[in-house]
């Protein structure tokens, strides 16, 4: 799957020298960050422009709509993780009420969809890691701080600065004793 600066998004199989689909054109705002499910079987795209879609992966046309496509954040979404099987998102991004880390069903209507929203990561949340055993998210924001999230109890459970700058990437360990986390400088 690519994401490209112009909001194109395509998706290659490793033997092929062609594309197999187009899910989205050149044109839309650019892609912060995209994923596959666990299960495969859907794509996600986050944009600079707030919004998160969601494609079922074995479409057979070549320019396939979403399923799913709402605005989680009023600025951008920056990063997002699939929870459980994919029916519960979560977002990080930039929101005018500094609501940057949510949790959202995709079960329900796109109008009553947004399950939680974190005040936190003043100028906005960049990054977002899913710790599905102890069932936590963990989000890096703009200023160097780390928010560390029970989703179960929808609360914040610790917050602490990190770095001087920017987070710009989280990596959790396969045992979830661990994670590491990386700034802009």
């Amino acid at each position: 799957l690519t994401g490209a600066q112009d909001g194109s998004v395509r998706m290659f199989e490793w033997t092929r020298p062609q594309q197999l689909v187009c899910f989205q054109q050149a044109g839309n705002a650019r892609v912060t960050r995209m994923y596959f499910n666990a299960q495969g079987n859907k794509c996600g795209v986050a944009d600079g422009e707030g919004f998160l879609s969601i494609w079922q992966v074995n479409q057979t046309t070549s320019n396939p709509k979403p399923y799913l496509s709402w605005q989680c954040h009023s600025k951008t979404t920056s990063d997002f993780a699939f929870i459980t099987s994919s029916s519960l998102v979560a977002t990080s991004g930039q929101s005018n009420d500094n609501r940057n880390v949510c949790l959202w069903d995709t079960l329900v209507s796109s109008g009553n969809n947004l399950i939680h929203a974190f005040t936190c990561h003043d100028h906005g949340a960049t990054v977002l890691q899913y710790a599905p055993k102890h069932q936590l998210l963990i989000s890096g924001g703009r200023k160097g701080y780390i928010c560390i999230f029970d989703i179960r109890q929808r609360q914040i459970l610790s917050t602490f600065q990190a770095h001087e700058s920017a987070v710009k990437a989280l990596a959790l360990d396969p045992s979830e004793d661990y994670f590491v986390t990386g700034s802009a400088e």
